[in-house]
């Protein structure tokens, strides 16, 4: 079975101020699995899947609640084979 699945890079002042934290609190109001984990080269790496509405709501809540700091970001998305069980900081 196919989950739909959307990975973003966010760029700006996204390490440091608690954005994996967030990130993950938000997501326990949500039916889906993924993580978030900081790169090296400054920015958040935000990988979600699931039911494709409640993904789309849950990546939008992120830049929502999350948007003062963001810079820019950039996705992905389409349909897979599910990768992981439930939602964790990497």
């Amino acid at each position: 079975m196919s989950v739909f699945f959307i990975r973003t890079t966010f760029r700006g002042r996204v390490q440091g101020v608690g954005f994996r934290i967030q990130t993950l609190d938000i997501a326990k109001g949500f039916d889906l699995s993924g993580f978030v984990r900081n790169e090296i080269d400054g920015s958040v790496t935000l990988e979600a899947e699931g039911v494709e509405p409640e993904v789309r709501a849950f990546s939008e809540a992120v830049c929502e609640e999350l948007g003062t700091y963001i810079r820019s970001s950039d996705s992905t998305s389409g349909t897979r084979e599910p990768e992981f069980t439930g939602f964790h900081i990497r």
